[in-house]
């Protein structure tokens, strides 16, 4: 019997591969649990449509990916944190981080497709990769610079200030 695989089955093969299985497996196992379907005539069509919709898809997808990656290359992004004296921050820099200041700049990634190679916890110029896509990748130039804190005026507390009331 031949079916089309609905499922990832293990030893078996992945979803849309056709495959010929005994007429037992096929009929008590895979059709009742809808992990395949029939290889007649009408199913394989559509399988192949479909496959090629997928493609047309994935293809503009890479384009428009790459149309990203090329604006987003040489992109320099900078990032004001607190750091102490000898240039350490007061945390590091997280993806979440970079993923908003890019999404002030009209770039949509998700964090997970930043690839930091280890966590920014210094002062200094870092090189992120981002992976926008299955085939494209691109790079940026994070800068982490010192915050420049506020002068904040301090209140002198008069001591003698039960003093100047009589009860």
């Amino acid at each position: 019997m031949r079916v089309i695989l609905r499922e990832n089955v293990p030893n078996l093969g992945k979803i849309g591969d056709i495959v010929t299985v005994a007429d037992g497996f096929g009929r008590n196992y895979l059709l009742p649990r809808n992990l395949a379907s029939l290889a007649n005539e009408r199913n394989v069509k559509e399988l192949e449509h479909l496959r090629r919709v997928a493609e047309v898809r994935l293809e503009k997808a890479r384009v428009e990916a790459s149309s990203v990656a090329d604006r987003m290359k040489g992109q320099r992004i900078i990032v004001k944190k607190h750091a102490g004296e000898d240039g350490r921050l007061f945390g590091s820099v997280t993806p979440r981080e970079v993923v908003d200041l890019l999404a002030e700049r009209d770039f949509i990634v998700d964090r997970r497709d930043l690839s930091l190679k280890e966590p920014i916890k210094t002062l200094g110029s870092f090189e992120v990769s981002c992976k926008l896509h299955a085939a494209v990748a691109s790079t940026f130039t994070l800068i982490v610079e010192a915050h420049e804190e506020e002068k904040v005026e301090e209140k002198v507390i008069d001591d003698d200030y039960d003093d100047d009331y009589d009860d």
